[in-house]
């Protein structure tokens, strides 16, 4: 080490993850020593520990995680579609390797077949992940749980600790933030591209007219139902396949956020009293008959792009869901950003506490990443961590380091965390703040292009796979401007 680098105080990171490891690697690559802190490890017998003793060791691990490998994948090996040109997770992918992602990097080296997502093996991923940080000569790995605030003296700290938060470093955030609650339960409801929605069978109107902050009566796109349509669909979603929680989820139902197949359960017309209730709307297409039930989708980002549905929380399988959901009137060939589901999880709520560096404003020492951010998946929690490391490397070194531009994979995924939800709703005190996967209704759109390069017209269908894959080129394009200046 220079005795410049020597010099240079260290960054701390809580939590060896795939943020957490992504972000020691990003610090330590841009010459800032860093300090990796990983509560997972093994003990000899005889040590103090809580863990249960497995052999001559003691093992201590999270609720899920099974090894003390950096970068452990729980739930999957996937890290989902690799296309670059059509998918937005592919183009996270092709941002995250341009700005030397070790995630990426490992994950490149040990893939397995898988068509045409990038999956790994993913005992060797983590090994991999584990071999080159702990070879590197800036990065220090200490085995230990930092239980509460870390040290005041510590004066650069990113938190990657993910949806498995100790109690006591959880609860240390929370009197921190001055929140009511951290989110331990993760009530969703799908989300869908506006443009999938069938708008010549939906309408747009607040429920009896009701303006919102900005003044609109017309805030909700309501999808009607006639009583045939209900009750077939309320017989696919009580014998749609659900998902079972893990025995460490230990999920309680609240009254607020029951799934809607719970609803059901307690009676066929629940529903129709409850988040489908047909009262105070208005088909304009036909006006003197009213609606047997009304299924209302709330815009969900600041462009507009993506609209949730309205109290449609669910544990339906995934395929269950695409697959009922497309049975509402003007939903048939809906895409979905995100599917629903009830898990627990842990994330702050971010567009109030957090700056566009993924600071703290209230402890601007503490930067976030990974999921306790509001992003969802392996790929969108290693950008985090990406970019909070070389934010913190840059504040470290006395440098000004912008977000990414908004067309960036990794530019949407900031302004997702920072302020791309409804900030009315924020303002109000709504929870409308989810965790969310990257996809293009999180860039800012683009006009679908009716020719092809070659100037040959697009056939209908295909403009929209064309228009993504020009929303890929802008992006790339844009983050290469950005990484120049």
């Amino acid at each position: 080490m220079s005795t410049q680098t020597s010099s240079i105080a260290p960054i701390h990171v809580i939590g060896g993850g795939l943020a957490g490891s992504e972000a020691a690697w990003q610090i330590a690559s841009a010459g800032v020593p860093v300090v990796l802190h990983e509560m997972r490890r093994d003990l000899p017998s005889g040590a103090p520990s809580s863990s249960e003793a497995i052999g001559q060791t003691k093992k201590i691990r999270t609720e899920a995680h099974h090894t003390d490998g950096l970068a452990e994948m729980v739930c999957s090996n996937s890290f989902r579609s690799d296309d670059w040109q059509f998918n937005a997770v592919g183009l996270l992918h092709a941002e995250m390797r341009r700005m030397d992602s070790l995630i990426l990097s490992a994950a490149d080296q040990h893939q397995v077949p898988a068509g045409g997502a990038l999956a790994v093996d993913r005992d060797g991923f983590s090994a991999e992940v584990t071999r080159r940080l702990e070879a590197h000569p800036l990065v220090t790995i200490q085995r230990e749980e930092i239980a509460g605030l870390p040290p005041a003296d510590w004066d650069s700290v990113v938190v990657a600790t993910g949806p498995l938060t100790s109690p006591a470093l959880a609860d240390a955030i929370l009197e921190l933030s001055g929140e009511g609650q951290l989110s331990f339960f993760d009530a969703i409801a799908p989300i869908i591209h506006l443009e999938s929605i069938d708008m010549d069978l939906a309408w747009r109107q607040s429920r009896y007219d009701k303006e919102g902050p900005g003044g609109d009566a017309a805030a909700y796109i309501n999808l009607p139902m006639n009583k045939q349509e209900y009750e077939a669909f309320i017989d696919a979603l009580l014998d749609g396949p659900k998902a079972e929680f893990k025995e460490w989820e230990h999920v309680p139902y609240f009254d607020g956020c029951l799934p809607i197949e719970v609803m059901a359960e307690r009676g066929r017309e629940t529903l129709r009293h409850g988040p489908m209730k047909p009262v105070g709307l208005t088909n304009p297409r036909d006006p003197l008959v009213k609606s047997y039930a009304i299924v209302q989708l709330r815009q969900d980002n600041a462009l507009g792009t993506l609209w949730n549905m309205v109290g449609f929380q669910t544990k339906l399988k995934h395929g269950a869901q695409a697959e009922v959901f497309r049975m509402i009137p003007g939903l048939k060939d809906a895409q979905f950003a995100r599917l629903g589901g009830l898990h627990r999880n842990t994330f702050i709520n971010s567009p109030r506490l957090l700056d566009r560096s993924l600071r703290m404003k209230v402890e601007p020492r503490l930067r976030f990443a990974g999921q306790m951010t509001g992003v969802e998946g392996y790929v969108e929690s290693a950008a985090t961590g990406l970019l909070a490391g070389r934010f913190a490397a840059a504040e470290r070194l006395g440098r000004t380091l912008e977000a990414p531009p908004a067309t960036t994979a990794l530019g949407a995924l900031v302004d997702h965390v920072t302020g791309g939800h409804i900030a009315a709703d924020v303002e109000a005190g709504k929870t409308s703040f989810q965790p969310m996967n990257i996809n293009y209704g999180l860039l800012p759109p683009m006009e679908a292009p009716k020719t092809g390069e070659d100037g040959v017209k697009i056939p209908l269908k295909e403009r929209g796979r064309a228009k993504k894959r020009l929303m890929s080129l802008r992006a790339l394009a844009d983050l290469e401007a950005w990484l120049k200046a």
